[in-house]
């Protein structure tokens, strides 16, 4: 009987310590490909981030090529990089947290304000410094942080 009860408690352990890792498992393509969708993002922000605080001079090209990819990556649908239970509430390797499915309404309208702020800073950013530092502040603030633990 010692035996059976061993048996059975080692394999509660295996199973508890291993989920996460089946989890992780099951989202490992969908948590890469929003992550490498987010570093695309973030690699043109940058640039223009730059350009807006002097760190790198203004260069009209650049900046228009920086915000249409921004703006092109904007348009892709990836909701099926989202499939609910891909949080942080689980899994060590995402940042999304699980609020993110319990307000998805919410979620999707700070995505259109986040578009149409994007489109915005395509339209502009090839037109003058000044007009770069004027579309670029608000793409960050249509963005969705209470969805995305620090």
């Amino acid at each position: 009987m010692k035996q059976v009860v061993k048996v059975v408690l080692c394999t509660a352990m295996l199973a508890t310590i291993s989920a996460p890792t089946v989890a992780e498992d099951a989202f490992k393509d969908e948590i890469n490909a929003r992550q490498g969708y987010y570093k695309l993002v973030k690699y043109n922000f940058g640039i223009l981030g730059a350009m807006v605080k002097g760190k790198k001079d203004y260069d009209a090209g650049v900046a228009a090529t920086a915000a249409n990819n921004i703006y092109n990556l904007s348009k892709v649908n990836n909701s099926m990089l989202w499939p609910k239970g891909s949080d942080n509430s689980q899994l060590d390797t995402t940042r999304a947290k699980p609020a993110i499915w319990e307000n998805f309404d919410d979620v999707k309208e700070k995505h259109g304000n986040w578009q149409a702020a994007v489109e915005k800073l395509a339209q502009d950013a090839g037109n003058g410094k000044d007009a770069l530092k004027m579309s670029f502040g608000p793409v960050g603030k249509a963005c969705h942080d209470d969805y995305k633990a620090k």
